[in-house]
């Protein structure tokens, strides 16, 4: 994160209102502008299509990520789906087989449609994903770095090769560490997306999206797309995720500083099997996480000795987890992805992405790191009793 990256972020858009000198940015609520004559269309004229809140979060994402533009919509799919947008009935997308469960959903849903063909792989074997890429000649490689849940991380700049050997775009999902934390358009990414629900946004009151093309005729061609098919982000949203961009530097790092606290606490205590934390030394991807990441996350997944049982056990234990979807508030979450987030997925599926009945998500808050330490372990304590008591009977 650089003091440059910092200070943009900080002053996007402030001392900029020409007509009464607003420090803040005013936010602008029309859903429409008036023409200056016949045939003259000022700078914007609808707001679907359009506008100057809009654009100024546009231009503050797109800066940080290294892009020619960006489109904001209206939720973290949406930027998903408006992806799809560029594939035709022919064409391929081939994406982690352990990425998010709402991507796997609508890439699988859709190719069933016809839209396009959807494969699945497993992109921690590259020899095996570049004999795939080979095969199929995929239009669009997706790349989900940290994964979800399982925080696997794949080389940014390999599958970049890969892409340009069979011509294919990559998009890589930069959601869990925004733009400080990874800049995937400078390891040779095509694409970026967000969804700015998460950290961008950071206070769990805004659903949004964005999507970073580091090409202008790319760009051209997706703007064109949401504007199509509506899905760009409201004016006020826009405003709100504005806002939390403000901070993002600021809670980045309390995030991380309670996130390794927990890992470690995690990493030996009796009743976990197993941590997935890229922050920790004998992660298998701590080395490249190091050399392509700025930051380690605030994302732990955890998986509990006695399944479902010992995961209920927990949830009854804690008092600052809240049981939640979503993530990267400043509010600590906790999820089980196999009921919650990857409920969409098969079990089969579940299984070959790892998912299993035992494994929970932490989204770590910025709450005090002490407080938090303690909660989860009488979480784990509550477990660890229950399979005593167990063991004994």
């Amino acid at each position: 994160m650089s003091r440059r990256q910092i200070t943009s972020m900080v002053r996007a858009g402030v001392d900029s209102d020409n007509q009464y000198g607003s420090v803040m940015p005013p936010l602008y609520l029309s859903s429409n502008y008036s023409f200056e004559g016949l045939y003259a269309k000022r700078e914007y004229d609808y707001s679907r299509s359009g506008n100057p809140t809009r654009e100024l979060l546009g231009n503050a994402l797109a800066e940080l990520e290294g892009g020619s533009g960006s489109i904001v919509t209206n939720t973290g799919m949406s930027a998903v789906v408006l992806v799809t947008y560029l594939l035709t009935a022919k064409d391929t997308i081939i994406a982690p087989h352990n990425c998010y469960g709402g991507c796997y959903r609508v890439f699988d849903s859709l190719s069933q449609t016809g839209r396009f063909k959807a494969r699945f792989s497993d992109f921690s074997d590259l020899d095996t994903l570049r004999g795939e890429c080979s095969l199929i000649r995929p239009k669009v490689i997706w790349v989900e770095t940290p994964s979800n849940p399982l925080l696997r991380i794949t080389d940014i700049q390999k599958v970049a090769a890969i892409a340009r050997e069979c011509n294919a775009l990559l998009v890589v999902d930069n959601t869990f560490l925004t733009p400080l934390g990874q800049q995937p358009l400078t390891l040779g990414a095509d694409i970026v997306v967000h969804s700015t629900t998460k950290y961008i946004n950071g206070h769990s009151d805004v659903v949004g999206g964005a999507v970073i093309a580091a090409d202008a005729s790319l760009l051209e061609k997706l703007s064109w797309w949401a504007n199509c098919v509506g899905s760009t982000a409201s004016p006020f949203d826009c405003s709100q995720v504005l806002r939390g961009l403000r901070t993002l530097h600021a809670r980045l790092r309390c995030h991380e500083e309670n996130a390794l606290q927990l890992a470690h606490i995690l990493a030996v205590h009796p009743v976990v099997s197993c941590v997935h934390y890229p922050g920790l030394n004998d992660h298998p991807d701590h080395q490249l996480a190091s050399r392509q990441q700025s930051w380690s996350g605030a994302i732990i997944s955890f998986e509990l000795y006695g399944g479902e049982q010992a995961v209920k056990l927990l949830l009854e234990g804690l008092a600052c987890f809240t049981l939640a979807e979503s993530l990267g508030g400043v509010e600590s979450l906790i999820c089980h992805p196999a009921s919650m987030t990857h409920g969409a997925m098969s079990e089969e599926a579940q299984i070959e992405a790892g998912i299993g009945k035992g494994l929970l998500r932490l989204s770590v808050g910025i709450e005090d790191g002490q407080d938090l330490e303690e909660d989860l372990i009488r979480g784990l304590e509550k477990v660890q009793s229950s399979i005593l008591i167990a063991e004994a009977d």
